[in-house]
């Protein structure tokens, strides 16, 4: 398989196998007007397999989205064909309005205009609770 190198744009390297599509998804990269390639089960010396995503635009997006599906992912920023920045994400301590809280009763399901807000409560675990009732992520 041939996928094209890209000029100016993002590459989304080091994802873990089969979430190229939820990460696809959660950034609505579907609304870009250029250019994305899903390479999904590429061979990786360090897990067997991952997956990689490529743009071939320079845009903005929130990098707490990638580090919550992704937290070992990097994310290389090309210019004129050469890696102009690359960085190593981590799992992020707070996500605002990246995941909705599931419990009825939370006043961010209640009230409207209130913004999504989960805290990470265990790295080892990956465990993200609300911050309004405690609620854990899912």
């Amino acid at each position: 398989m041939n996928i094209d190198s890209i000029k100016n744009g993002i590459v989304i390297d080091h994802i873990p196998a089969g979430r190229a599509m939820q990460l696809y998804n959660m950034m609505k990269l579907d609304s870009l007007g250029c250019s994305v390639a899903i390479i999904k089960n590429a061979p990786s010396a360090k897990s067997g397999k991952k997956d990689i995503i490529k743009i071939d635009e320079l845009i903005e997006f929130d990098m707490d989205v990638i580090g919550y599906i992704a937290p070992n992912a990097t994310v290389n920023v090309i210019k004129d064909g050469v890696t102009a920045e690359k960085r190593h994400l981590g799992l992020p301590k707070k996500l605002s309005g990246i995941v909705k809280c599931k419990n009825p009763r939370c006043i961010s399901q209640t009230e409207r205009g209130i913004e999504h807000i989960f805290v990470l409560a265990s790295e080892e675990k990956v465990e993200y609770r609300c911050f309004y009732c405690d609620a854990k992520a899912e």
